[in-house]
């Protein structure tokens, strides 16, 4: 069968159930095609477009059938559209001819190859027919609807009459077309002889116009509802299609809390043939307080995938995470193979949305089949999450590798509340546009219930891109002092949205900067290994200071101009020379990411020249290391030095700035932390040093200011950061966004 139906109040309208109800049966039906016919514009279609929500339809005709495009590729039809263009006038001819009918007001809509009016019926009875004899000395037609919109039109244009034109053209069987329609705009449709379905609560001028018409059927739901009405009362599908059986019935069982996240809590590895658990190599502080919401009993499932390997034996789709501790929490392994974890997360999300979301779009490298890989992967999460979660419960999805999941997800399991943490950075509109998937991922993460960012120019920024993408409402917002910086770096911001409204979906939005784990980073101070380190580290540097840096191998940290930065410092200050030491600890991206090759050696090359230019025998200015410390020697070399140099580019938080400020506080010591301007970390943490990293000489006033700061004024600012750090910690984090996810009421 072939669906032709009109959108608002018709296919966009009736109850939730009914609405999922159909557009799982045209979405996944294989004998379904769908027509998208309305009076709108094409540019106000596209929105809908971007829904994944809503099928995506084969063919589109808008402007109430002047244009007419390709479902898929929004390219004209081919030769209806030229057939329509050809006695078009033109939309300056027309919109000049009825410039002189003053009480005709034009509709401030997208609009092609028509030109719209308001117009009351006791304005225009006087006006109809010089109104018809102006239109008609145009070649155009004049079409009135709705008691209120006044169309004029290509001749011979209507809905009914493209959609005839529209079926010979594609040789679809006129007895399997269906139309679908609520207001007198719709009227062409049942009167070229389709069968039709005005659907409940249609416009009782339709309803009055179509009650003699045969195969016309006068539903009793509204929308959806009415449209589903319609196809069994004409028996355009079979009483037993598999397809119109309703949903199955609510599952009590389940996981109450469905975490999915890039990896898993534990590292696995293959030992004598067998796959077991190890504790993670490089943990953070992030996994133990996620974990922590499984001690009380509640029942949950930890989404991640797995390697599926042959050679590692039967895919193992379930396991326990710690039966001890989580007796009521089950690890549920996605399986992927090598091939497409190496697409998926290394080579694709690395090198297409990485560098777009921090703000290097011209570094972004996007393939289509590499995209096709990334929703292969994101439906295998949804369709496991699908399977692990109970009625109404909560999942909670992490960053942008899974981007796509909220949209299956929603299709599969409407009842879940889906909530949705974006940890890298978020750009603006001017930015993140140039993703060529950009509206299924703004369709997608509007499935979401709650989305929450660090700061509040993300959440902002966020909002940019979907109100550059589909009409959306601000619903509610929020001051964001005093918990963050407003004017007083690059990422404050005065006020920020809590909720918007898109369609009939509304969404709220939330900063939840990610806090650190300072319990992990007393026990570890505590040991009296890392209390050795502290000490011979603090010898080694004696009476000069340490300038610490320790980030990953990447564009986006700055590493390049912070080096250049500090030789600027030792040439224009020589009286620093010989009494500061740069300690730079850059952890090495993985093999098979051969992007950072080249900066690696870049690097390299400027810590040899600055050391050749300014080294003596008994000081080198930067120690460089390329390699991963294990935390309890970062956290050595946190306490032990005075100055914390963080200058990223662009960084969603940057939690290094945490633990630095956490170590410092749980010591009582006074170091002083130099953050770029730039990273999310800038609009939290009050006391810090702020610099530009983007201006060099800002870069060397940074560092040049907390060098020579006096005991009483880094004393105070660390006061200042511990305060914040202390408080807003990782297990706040985590109960303060779950709590927010609670508030947005019954999914």
């Amino acid at each position: 069968m072939i669906l032709a139906t009109d959108l608002d109040g018709t296919f966009l309208a009736g109850d939730a159930a009914a609405r999922h109800r159909l557009y799982r049966l045209v979405d996944q039906h294989p004998g379904i095609r769908l027509i998208f016919i309305t009076g709108r514009g094409l540019e106000a279609v596209m929105p809908l477009l971007s829904d994944p929500a809503i099928p995506r339809p084969d063919y589109v005709v808008c402007d109430v059938g002047a244009t007419v495009v390709d479902g898929h590729t929004l390219q004209p039809l081919q030769p209806l559209q030229s057939m329509i263009d050809a006695h078009w006038p033109g939309e300056q001819v027309v919109a000049a001819a009825m410039r002189s009918f003053t009480a005709l007001q034009r509709q401030d809509v997208p609009q092609e190859r028509r030109c719209s009016y308001f117009c009351d019926p006791a304005t225009l009875a006087p006006l109809r027919a010089q109104i018809q004899a102006a239109a008609q000395a145009l070649g155009c037609d004049v079409l009135y609807s709705a008691d209120r919109y006044l169309d004029i039109l290509p001749p011979d244009t209507d809905k009914g009459r493209t959609l005839a034109a529209l079926a010979r053209l594609l040789d679809l069987p006129r007895d399997r077309i269906l139309v679908a329609g609520d207001t007198l705009n719709d009227l062409s449709m049942y009167t070229a002889g389709f069968r039709g379905v005005c659907v409940g609560d249609s416009e009782p001028a339709l309803t009055a116009a179509t009650t003699g018409l045969a195969h016309t059927y006068h539903a009793q739901a509204p929308g959806c509802g009415g449209i589903l009405e319609a196809i069994e009362h004409f028996a355009l599908l079979p009483a037993d299609d598999a397809w119109l059986k309703p949903p199955a019935a609510k599952r009590a069982e389940g996981a109450d809390l469905v975490m999915l996240y890039h990896r898993m809590p534990f590292d696995e590895v293959m030992e004598d043939g067998v796959l077991v658990q190890r504790p993670p190599r490089s943990p953070n502080g992030i996994i133990p307080s996620l974990l922590s919401f499984f001690q009380g009993g509640q029942t949950g499932s930890w989404v991640a995938w797995g390697i599926d390997d042959p050679k590692r034996g039967p895919f193992q789709t379930h396991m326990a995470v710690d039966a001890e501790r989580y007796p009521t929490l089950t690890a549920a392994r996605v399986p992927l193979t090598r091939q497409e974890v190496d697409i998926f997360y290394k080579r694709f999300s690395k090198e297409a949305f990485w560098p777009m979301l921090h703000v290097f779009w011209e570094r972004a490298r996007f393939r289509e089949d590499d995209w096709q890989v990334f929703l292969k992967v994101n439906r295998r999460f949804a369709e496991a999450t699908a399977a692990e979660a109970a009625h109404g419960a909560t999942v909670w999805i992490h960053d942008y590798n899974l981007w796509m999941v909220p949209a299956t997800l929603r299709e599969l399991r409407p009842d879940l509340k889906i909530a949705f943490f974006h940890h890298t950075y978020f750009p603006s509109a001017d930015v993140f546009n140039v993703v060529p998937w950009r509206r299924e991922i703004i369709g997608s993460l509007l499935c979401c219930d709650y989305i929450g960012f660090h700061i509040p120019r993300q959440v902002e920024n966020f909002v940019d891109v979907v109100r550059g993408a589909m009409p959306a409402e601000r619903l509610s917002w929020e001051s964001c002092a005093p918990r963050f910086l407003t004017y007083g770096c690059a990422v404050g911001l005065d006020t920020m949205t809590t909720r918007i409204r898109v369609g009939d979906r509304e969404v709220a939005l939330g900063a939840h900067p990610v806090g650190t784990d300072l319990r992990r980073i007393h026990d570890v101070l505590a040991r009296p290994s890392v209390r050795n380190d502290i000490f011979k580290l603090r010898r080694e540097i004696g009476a000069r200071k340490l300038v610490l840096s320790v980030e990953r191998l990447d564009y986006t940290k700055g590493t390049l101009a912070k080096l250049e930065a500090f030789e600027r410092l030792l040439e224009q200050h020589p009286d620093r020379q010989g009494k500061v030491t740069l300690l730079m600890v850059c952890v090495p991206a993985a093999r098979e990411m051969t992007v950072y090759r080249t900066l690696q050696n870049q690097i390299e090359q400027a810590v040899g020249r600055i050391n050749g230019r300014f080294s003596r025998l008994d000081w080198t200015p930067v120690r460089f290391f390329a390699q991963a410390l294990p935390f309890e020697e970062v956290v050595a070399h946190y306490a032990a030095a005075q100055v914390m140099w963080i200058t990223p580019l662009r960084d969603g938080l940057n939690l290094v700035a945490k633990e630095f400020v956490a170590t410092h506080g749980i010591e009582g010591s006074n170091g002083v932390l130099v953050l770029s301007e730039f990273a999310g970390a800038a609009a939290e943490l009050k006391g810090a040093v702020l610099t530009n990293p983007h201006d060099p000489a800002d870069l060397s006033a940074g560092l040049l200011q907390a060098l020579s700061m006096p005991d009483e004024e880094a004393n105070g600012r660390m006061r200042q950061l511990f305060g914040t750090v202390e408080y807003h910690d990782v297990d706040r984090w985590g109960r303060e966004f779950l709590d927010a996810v609670k508030e947005t009421g019954t999914a």
